[in-house]
């Protein structure tokens, strides 16, 4: 049996991995971490979640009982907080967490030589294949095939591009053998003058309830391929978060991705 604790375990996410747990017969939820001055504290999460009680209150982390394994999608100022909690009581910590400064991912890169971390932009196990397609795509299509990313995310979401956009891109120029930030553009505006040979576009579009719709595109003369990954819910997320613990519990320290829980490395 693998012990996990859920971190932002009152919010959206949090809700979503207490349902989804509920299908894992090998994973148990230890504890459901909040912040100190969460008013539902104390609460039984199950109960807050509008599940049936799981016996496990909503606490911070001066009660929270250890687990095997952290699962942190919570805000990105709290990460280098939570990492730091995860090394001191040795537990293993995946991270769905987007928009980190690049002094937070210093935070979590530091302590993967501590402790076992499996870190990537987006927890779905579609989504992830996807990268892979992308990358393999991009490096069988030469430069006359254009690429451009299009993500749309519901109107609540703070961050953009979203890092499942960013990912995509990163295996779309690792496809390519060139560096993101040499090939980048976000967005265009104005006269931008002709599409540059190589370039990679990359565009966020907000609104309604969408959970998280990402497509790549590759454009030629007479042709153009498009691979598209649409989210309906946030289950993919959390059923990809949850398998990435079962696979990380025991696993000896360092930085780790889906393409590790996937077998696709």
């Amino acid at each position: 049996m693998i012990s996990v604790s859920i971190l932002g375990a009152a919010g959206r996410m949090g809700h979503c991995l207490l349902r989804a747990a509920r299908a894992f017969e090998d994973i148990r939820i230890a504890s459901a971490i909040e912040r100190g001055d969460h008013p539902a504290l104390g609460q039984d999460a199950g109960t807050q979640a509008g599940l049936p009680p799981l016996g496990v209150p909503l606490s911070d982390f001066t009660t929270a009982a250890a687990s095997d394994v952290m699962i942190d999608f919570s805000f990105h100022a709290a990460v280098t907080a939570n990492v730091t909690h995860a090394i001191a009581t040795k537990q293993g910590y995946v991270l769905g967490t987007t928009g980190l400064t690049p002094e937070e991912r210093e935070t979590v890169l530091a302590a993967a030589m501590e402790i076992p971390v499996v870190w990537s932009p987006n927890m779905s196990l579609g989504i992830n294949v996807l990268f892979d397609l992308v990358r393999r795509a991009a490096a069988a299509l030469d430069d006359g095939y254009d690429i451009e990313i299009v993500e749309m995310h519901h109107r609540l979401k703070k961050d953009a591009p979203s890092g499942t956009a960013l990912g995509l891109a990163e295996a779309a120029a690792k496809g390519r053998a060139a560096a993101l930030d040499k090939v980048a553009v976000y967005g265009r505006h104005g006269m931008v003058g002709e599409r540059p040979r190589g370039e990679i576009g990359i565009h966020a579009v907000r609104g309604g309830d969408v959970v998280g719709d990402h497509t790549v595109i590759f454009a030629a003369d007479g042709e153009r391929v498009e691979i598209t990954h649409k989210a309906s819910n946030r289950e993919a997320f959390a059923k990809g978060a949850l398998t990435a613990a079962r696979w990380l519990r025991g696993r000896a320290p360092g930085l780790y991705t889906m393409r590790d829980v996937l077998g696709l490395e």
